[in-house]
């Protein structure tokens, strides 16, 4: 049995369109499946959708959370609530062909736990391509995640054993995608090309977007502490030599004051991003003490009304 989730924020117009090539690809793929639709706290009918598919559908379940957390947040109330063999993350907006699950199913029959669907282009804005390669290539070079994929893949297939491994963690600030990754287990890849998205736009802001990096650093490297400190200590020598210059050279030229006050400023600059790296890791220790759950769910649509509260 195949379980299907897909976080959904804003979708109502385009899940009907995406249960229609579920279905005709699911045939094709043969076997269970269900599908699991996580509204992210829409603003517009999107869960009304959703419950008019359960009723159409029994294998079709609604989540709806009580406040819009994150597509990361929605995947992770999806993955807690799939109890079949394999679980496949699909985003809501057709950008991902369901036609493409044939291919991933197959490597996973065949003996991968993690199917990653690599992307060979991806449409969109240029700043986006730009942001999304300029992700990759930092957590892959940066922060070591070699097995990354190089374009990005957020249309993965886990297996059962996957799954359970990823519900041990109960860490609120964290890409869910960097943390399969450092799971490790088998791990294999299918290429697509990504298609625009069917209708809306996408609530991936620059927000979210800058919170996805701090998160992906600080949950997986010290990289920027070492950095900080790294650059400290040059900044510090250069003061050190700068400092001698003005003393002895620029008093008569009338530009050792102005080379001073520039020395201060750019080292109280310093300081300040670097107490501001170590306070996001001081804040993230902070929530993850709390133990507050990452989400709550709201309502319920389908049969199985016994879900799990994480």
């Amino acid at each position: 049995m195949i379980s299907i989730v897909t976080p959904a924020f804003n979708e109502a117009a385009n899940l009907p369109a995406l249960y229609e090539r579920l279905v005709a690809a699911m045939r094709d793929v043969g076997g269970d499946w269900e599908w699991i639709v996580v509204d992210d706290h829409s603003r517009d009918d999107t869960f009304a959708v959703i419950e008019a598919l359960t009723l159409r559908d029994a294998r079709v379940r609604g989540f709806r959370l009580s406040r819009n957390s994150g597509s990361h947040v929605a995947i992770t109330c999806g993955l807690h609530q799939a109890d079949a063999d394999a679980a496949v993350m699909m985003a809501a907006d057709l950008q991902d062909p369901p036609e493409t699950l044939a291919s991933m199913v197959a490597r996973w029959r065949q003996g991968a736990q993690v199917v990653w669907a690599t992307r060979r282009v991806q449409p969109g804005e240029a700043s986006h391509r730009g942001f999304a390669s300029l992700y990759y290539w930092m957590m892959r070079r940066l922060i070591g995640m070699t097995e990354m994929p190089a374009r990005g893949a957020d249309f993965f297939l886990l297996d059962r054993v996957v799954v359970e491994a990823f519900r041990r963690f109960s860490e609120r600030n964290v890409s869910v995608l960097a943390l399969i990754t450092w799971l490790g287990f088998r791990q294999d890849f299918v290429e697509y090309d990504k298609q625009p998205r069917l209708s809306g736009t996408s609530g991936w802001t620059l927000a979210r977007k800058i919170k996805l990096v701090l998160d992906s650093i600080t949950s997986f490297s010290d990289f920027p502490i070492r950095l900080c400190t790294y650059i400290g200590l040059t900044f510090f020598a250069c003061a050190f030599v700068l400092l001698i210059v003005a003393v002895g050279l620029l008093p008569e030229l009338g530009g050792g004051v102005l080379l001073l006050l520039a020395l201060i400023v750019g080292l109280a600059g310093l300081q300040l991003v670097a107490v501001g790296i170590v306070g996001e890791y001081v804040w993230r220790a902070l929530e993850e003490s709390r133990r507050r759950p990452p989400y709550l769910i709201e309502a319920m649509a389908g049969q199985r009304e016994a879900a799990k509260l994480q």
